[in-house]
């Protein structure tokens, strides 16, 4: 098993808040990462999908009343979403028995149900982290190539082979179109999803057309709004929105939009080796999507993402506003030339960057003048990873 860095996230939540709620699609690794903390502590782990451990909590005070002082673990939490009004009065029991911090740990496959859930019942109680698929400083840098085909979910790109690893993406996609989003509600065939995830993935990285995405489907602009929240939601889709201070220019408002996981993003295209991959004319939006959510996932909890774009044509792949209010300008670039275009000075100047990097497929580091670097990945994947823990400001 791979180390994760998200332990010692969850680890740390806990040890100051009473619930953390553990995010991330399914497959994602949430349970085992759960049960190496299980192991770790004294706690108690139920699984809300199994109809035992659901029979358990049929007077749920009773039985959590049993288990104070213990870590309590539950595991797709959002299939008993009655649970959490007895989650806020079994926090703010424990609280006056002097136990403040470490009760619950919650996982959930579906973010925004679980935070709507969580939010009220829960307020002020709980801390919410985010897991996602495995990471290159995890799966280290003589892996890039492997993980950028295949994704990060544990079970794909650890497979037996590229063929084996695209049949479970393939059937993860089948999965969650035929039995997990009907579970959750919207009544959208399973075809039309496909069609529409597929769409998005032709288009990797480019800046939203609801308009071209609604002809090409046949139904309604709003319709294909609520098409990407859903997957927004399942946090198998980004919608990576504009930069949106006041610098005196006319920005573009349009989102963009990446499929999340590169292997998924592949699987949707029927890309199941590298060569086909490099030859294909999403090679380089996909490279952009992988970079992106390798370095979001560096950055301290509580960064925020942008892109930046002028009419003009000044252009950033990603802005990182950092918890410490520092500002950091990304291009990214599948090339060995560490050169960068004049927009990226224009725009970088535009919105006073504090740094500037270019993150390109070279193996060293170099100064591109007016305080901007060319950086490998894993390089600043390292840099982000050593601003966790900085003060923030407001």
């Amino acid at each position: 098993m791979y180390p994760r860095s998200t332990l010692q996230t969850v680890l740390s939540a806990l040890a100051e808040q009473a619930a953390v709620v553990l995010l991330g699609p399914r497959q994602v690794g949430k349970t085992t990462l759960a049960l190496d903390i299980a192991a770790q502590t004294t706690s108690v782990y139920l699984d809300l999908e199994r109809d035992a451990d659901q029979r358990v909590l049929i007077e749920p005070d009773l039985y959590l009343d049993e288990q104070t002082g213990k870590l309590v673990i539950l595991d797709e939490v959002q299939q008993m979403p009655g649970l959490f009004a007895n989650l806020r009065g079994q926090i703010d029991m424990r609280r006056r028995k002097g136990l403040r911090t470490g009760q619950f740990l919650l996982l959930g496959s579906a973010s925004n149900v679980l935070l709507h859930q969580s939010a009220e019942s829960l307020a002020g109680r709980v801390r919410y982290v985010e897991m996602p698929p495995l990471q290159l400083d995890e799966v280290g840098r003589d892996q890039m190539t492997r993980l950028w085909l295949r994704g990060g979910f544990p079970d794909s790109f650890q497979a037996a082979s590229d063929r084996a690893s695209l049949t479970w993406r393939e059937d993860f996609l089948r999965t969650y179109l035929e039995r997990d989003i009907p579970a959750l509600g919207p009544r959208v065939p399973a075809t039309t999803l496909r069609r529409f995830w597929t769409m998005l993935a032709h288009a990797q990285g480019g800046l939203l057309n609801a308009a071209a995405l609604a002809e090409g489907l046949g139904v309604s602009g709003q319709t294909i709004g609520r098409y990407l929240d859903l997957l927004v939601d399942l946090m198998l889709v980004r919608r990576l929105a504009p930069w949106h201070q006041n610098v005196g220019k006319r920005l573009v408002k349009s989102p963009k939009v990446y499929v999340r996981d590169s292997g998924l993003l592949h699987a949707l295209l029927g890309l199941e080796s590298a060569e086909s991959l490099l030859g294909h004319p999403v090679a380089g939006g996909s490279w952009e999507g992988f970079c992106l959510e390798t370095l979001i996932a560096a950055a301290p909890m509580g960064s925020a993402p942008f892109f930046y774009r002028t009419s003009a044509g000044a252009e950033l792949d990603l802005v990182l506003r950092l918890p410490n209010a520092e500002t950091w300008a990304i291009e990214i670039k599948r090339t060995t030339a560490p050169k960068v275009s004049r927009g990226f000075h224009l725009a970088t100047a535009d919105i006073q960057a504090d740094r500037r990097i270019l993150v390109y497929a070279g193996a060293r580091e170099v100064p591109l003048g007016d305080g901007a670097r060319a950086m490998p990945l894993d390089a600043t994947v390292t840099l982000l990873r050593q601003q966790q823990g900085l003060p923030h400001q407001s």
